[in-house]
């Protein structure tokens, strides 16, 4: 194997290895990685959320029915800290899943000053009928993929759900 000739160096002087150059080499390549991954992850999530069963509703307040529905009745405070969102603003997403009769708020077991929020049955209804809509349409796609393509995938969930977790 041949090399492109290279200048002399000045006395003393020492020829950077490409070894050297790999740290600077791997961060560029994780930044792309890193842009790509979030550009796919981004549509996705996109053409996903176009599946929604009912459109009225934002993304936050079905994004908290949804916590509910994982998680089991939650304090208001508690749902609020895992949607991210401040006090105040879960408030007001709660008083609209509770008029939906999505939600129900019942006294804390332990703590009858507070309230926890719970899925009512229109809202497992509401929650089973939004995932059967999107993970059929999500199915459908996956069909077009051939057998190695959909292994490839399924190795990467893992990853996706460390990522996410992060």
């Amino acid at each position: 194997m041949s090399s492109a000739p290279t200048a002399p160096l000045p006395p003393g002087a020492r020829r950077r290895s490409r070894a050297a150059d790999a740290p600077s080499d791997a961060a560029a390549s994780d930044d792309l990685l890193a842009s790509a991954l979030r550009i796919a992850v981004m549509r996705l999530a996109r053409r996903i959320r176009s599946e929604r069963s009912d459109e009225s509703m934002t993304l936050t307040q079905l994004s908290a029915l949804a916590t509910v529905a994982n998680h089991g009745p939650l304090s208001p405070t508690a749902l609020a800290e895992l949607e991210r969102v401040q006090p105040p603003s879960m408030t007001r997403v709660i008083a609209h899943l509770v008029e939906r009769g999505l939600v129900l708020r019942v006294p804390h077991p332990s703590d009858g000053r507070q309230a926890v929020i719970e899925l009512s049955p229109a809202g497992r209804s509401f929650i089973d009928e939004d995932r059967r809509r999107r993970t059929a349409w999500l199915a459908r796609v996956l069909e077009e993929l051939d057998e190695p393509e959909r292994r490839a995938l399924a190795a990467t969930v893992p990853l996706l759900e460390r990522l996410a977790g992060a």
